[in-house]
Protein backbone atom coordinates (compact mmCIF):
# COMPACT_ATOMS: atom_id res chain seq x y z
CA UNK A 1 0.00 0.00 0.00
CA UNK A 2 2.97 2.56 0.61
CA UNK A 3 2.87 6.08 1.78
CA UNK A 4 -0.62 7.09 1.25
CA UNK A 5 -1.26 4.01 3.88
CA UNK A 6 -3.11 4.76 7.06
CA UNK A 7 -3.60 2.16 9.83
CA UNK A 8 -7.00 2.94 12.02
CA UNK A 9 -7.40 1.04 14.88
CA UNK A 10 -11.19 0.35 16.53
CA UNK A 11 -11.82 1.46 12.78
CA UNK A 12 -15.61 0.13 13.72
CA UNK A 13 -16.12 2.53 16.90
CA UNK A 14 -17.78 6.10 15.75
CA UNK A 15 -14.56 8.27 15.68
CA UNK A 16 -12.24 5.35 13.75
CA UNK A 17 -15.02 4.96 11.27
CA UNK A 18 -15.70 8.27 10.23
CA UNK A 19 -12.32 9.07 10.32
CA UNK A 20 -11.63 6.03 8.12
CA UNK A 21 -14.39 6.90 6.04
CA UNK A 22 -12.78 10.76 5.25
CA UNK A 23 -9.82 9.25 5.15
CA UNK A 24 -10.69 6.97 2.24
CA UNK A 25 -12.29 10.40 0.88
CA UNK A 26 -9.28 12.08 0.66
CA UNK A 27 -7.70 9.37 -1.58
CA UNK A 28 -5.62 7.41 1.57
CA UNK A 29 -5.53 3.57 1.50
CA UNK A 30 -6.60 2.48 4.95
CA UNK A 31 -5.85 -0.46 6.50
CA UNK A 32 -8.82 -1.07 9.61
CA UNK A 33 -8.43 -2.94 12.76
CA UNK A 34 -10.94 -3.75 14.78
CA UNK A 35 -12.10 -6.42 17.70
CA UNK A 36 -15.45 -5.97 17.54
CA UNK A 37 -15.69 -6.47 21.42
CA UNK A 38 -19.32 -5.87 22.46
CA UNK A 39 -18.97 -3.07 25.36
CA UNK A 40 -21.03 -1.16 22.44
CA UNK A 41 -23.44 -2.75 20.00
CA UNK A 42 -21.69 -5.04 17.49
CA UNK A 43 -24.50 -4.83 15.12
CA UNK A 44 -23.55 -1.30 14.64
CA UNK A 45 -20.24 -2.19 13.93
CA UNK A 46 -20.37 -4.45 11.30
CA UNK A 47 -23.01 -2.18 9.57
CA UNK A 48 -20.21 0.60 9.70
CA UNK A 49 -17.67 -1.64 8.43
CA UNK A 50 -19.82 -3.12 5.62
CA UNK A 51 -20.01 0.40 4.50
CA UNK A 52 -16.21 0.56 4.25
CA UNK A 53 -15.53 -2.10 2.59
CA UNK A 54 -17.49 -0.80 -0.11
CA UNK A 55 -14.39 1.18 -0.73
CA UNK A 56 -11.18 -0.66 -2.50
CA UNK A 57 -8.95 1.40 -1.02
CA UNK A 58 -10.00 -0.70 2.78
CA UNK A 59 -9.09 -3.23 4.16
CA UNK A 60 -10.14 -5.00 7.42
CA UNK A 61 -8.13 -7.01 9.92
CA UNK A 62 -9.85 -7.95 12.61
CA UNK A 63 -7.94 -8.56 15.54
CA UNK A 64 -7.05 -6.90 19.36
CA UNK A 65 -4.08 -4.73 19.57
CA UNK A 66 -2.88 -7.19 22.69
CA UNK A 67 -2.68 -9.66 19.59
CA UNK A 68 1.33 -9.30 19.25
CA UNK A 69 1.68 -11.24 16.78
CA UNK A 70 -1.42 -10.04 14.84
CA UNK A 71 -0.34 -6.12 15.16
CA UNK A 72 3.30 -7.52 13.79
CA UNK A 73 1.68 -9.51 10.81
CA UNK A 74 -0.05 -6.27 9.86
CA UNK A 75 3.20 -3.69 10.16
CA UNK A 76 5.16 -7.07 8.04
CA UNK A 77 2.79 -6.49 4.82
CA UNK A 78 2.61 -2.61 4.77
CA UNK A 79 4.66 0.64 5.46
CA UNK A 80 2.15 3.15 6.85
CA UNK A 81 2.63 7.25 6.49
CA UNK A 82 0.67 7.23 9.89
CA UNK A 83 -0.97 5.24 12.31
CA UNK A 84 -4.33 6.32 14.27
CA UNK A 85 -5.15 4.12 17.50
CA UNK A 86 -7.96 4.58 18.51
CA UNK A 87 -8.73 1.39 19.81
CA UNK A 88 -9.26 0.91 23.92
CA UNK A 89 -11.56 -0.87 26.00
CA UNK A 90 -14.02 1.82 26.64
CA UNK A 91 -16.14 2.31 29.88
CA UNK A 92 -14.79 3.48 33.15
CA UNK A 93 -16.84 1.28 35.30
CA UNK A 94 -16.33 -2.27 33.31
CA UNK A 95 -12.33 -1.24 34.26
CA UNK A 96 -13.45 -1.71 38.12
CA UNK A 97 -14.63 -5.24 37.01
CA UNK A 98 -12.61 -5.88 34.60
CA UNK A 99 -9.31 -4.75 35.22
CA UNK A 100 -7.39 -7.08 33.20
CA UNK A 101 -9.02 -6.46 30.24
CA UNK A 102 -8.34 -2.67 30.48
CA UNK A 103 -4.41 -3.67 31.04
CA UNK A 104 -4.50 -5.78 27.93
CA UNK A 105 -6.35 -3.83 25.82
CA UNK A 106 -5.21 -0.16 26.54
CA UNK A 107 -1.54 -0.84 27.76
CA UNK A 108 -0.02 -3.64 26.53
CA UNK A 109 -2.25 -3.42 23.13
CA UNK A 110 -0.67 0.14 23.23
CA UNK A 111 3.15 -1.62 24.00
CA UNK A 112 2.28 -3.32 20.80
CA UNK A 113 1.03 -0.58 18.70
CA UNK A 114 3.97 1.31 19.95
CA UNK A 115 6.83 -1.40 19.26
CA UNK A 116 5.47 -1.84 15.81
CA UNK A 117 5.92 1.38 14.78
CA UNK A 118 9.66 1.88 16.06
CA UNK A 119 10.55 -1.38 14.58
CA UNK A 120 9.60 -0.91 11.00
CA UNK A 121 9.35 3.26 10.80
CA UNK A 122 5.89 4.17 10.87
CA UNK A 123 5.85 7.93 9.37
CA UNK A 124 3.79 9.15 12.66
CA UNK A 125 1.37 7.84 15.88
CA UNK A 126 -1.51 9.42 16.46
CA UNK A 127 -3.49 8.27 19.60
CA UNK A 128 -6.64 9.18 21.35
CA UNK A 129 -6.94 9.79 25.21
CA UNK A 130 -9.87 9.92 27.43
CA UNK A 131 -12.67 12.21 28.26
CA UNK A 132 -12.64 10.39 31.83
CA UNK A 133 -9.24 11.97 32.83
CA UNK A 134 -11.39 15.28 32.91
CA UNK A 135 -13.00 13.58 35.92
CA UNK A 136 -14.83 15.66 37.99
CA UNK A 137 -14.42 18.77 36.26
CA UNK A 138 -17.67 20.74 35.11
CA UNK A 139 -16.26 23.16 33.35
CA UNK A 140 -17.53 22.37 29.41
CA UNK A 141 -15.80 22.74 26.83
CA UNK A 142 -12.94 20.31 28.36
CA UNK A 143 -8.89 21.67 27.73
CA UNK A 144 -5.87 20.48 28.11
CA UNK A 145 -5.18 23.04 30.48
CA UNK A 146 -7.54 21.56 32.69
CA UNK A 147 -6.85 20.21 36.40
CA UNK A 148 -6.82 16.21 36.02
CA UNK A 149 -5.99 15.48 39.12
CA UNK A 150 -10.08 14.34 40.32
CA UNK A 151 -10.18 11.61 37.73
CA UNK A 152 -13.35 9.01 37.28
Amino acid sequence: MGHHSILVTGCAGFIGFHLSMRLLKDGYQVVGLDNLNDYYDVSLKQSRLSLLEKDAGFRFVYASLEDKKAVEGIFCGDSFHAVINLAAQAGVRYSLTNPYAYIDSNILGFLNILEACRHHGAGHLIFASSSSVYGANRKMPFSVHDNVDHAN
